[in-house]
């Protein structure tokens, strides 16, 4: 069965996740530079059986787009030209940033660590992820 990545786009860095090949399970793949995002991918998905990307969609609050909106609907838009056949699900991303933060809280890790902006992408990204395969079972 092929896997399903989620990416946590933001203007800097990229959080990556990926599932198993039975998609039973998220883990966080890594973190890269925004800038360097499609190319990470064209290589990933040659080394890798890929169903379907799943990207943030941030909202507010009252359900409208956020400030970041206009941003990453530029990468949709060089992420459908670039890979036409692969399919692509928008999913909220609210709160996947502080949910990430809070795990790093939880699962003990120190101050600094927690300070690692690139880890909390790639952990935001493992999030939507997972809640997106809990709602598919």
């Amino acid at each position: 069965m092929p896997r399903i990545v989620a990416i946590d786009y933001g203007l800097k860095r990229t959080g990556i996740a990926a599932t198993d090949e039975m998609q039973m399970i998220a883990s966080g793949l890594t973190t890269v530079e925004s800038s360097t995002l499609l190319t990470f991918l064209k290589t990933y998905f040659s080394k890798e059986k890929v169903e379907k990307v799943l990207i943030g969609e941030p909202k507010q609050m009252n359900g409208l787009p956020s400030e970041s909106a206009p941003i990453i609907e530029k990468f949709v838009i060089e992420f459908t030209k670039t890979f036409p056949d692969m399919e692509l699900v928008r999913v909220d991303e609210r709160f996947t940033s502080k949910m990430a933060f809070q795990t790093m809280i939880d699962s003990g890790l120190k101050k600094k660590q927690r300070q690692n902006k690139a880890l909390i992408d790639e952990i935001a990204a493992t999030i939507m992820l997972q809640d997106y395969l809990s709602r598919k079972f």
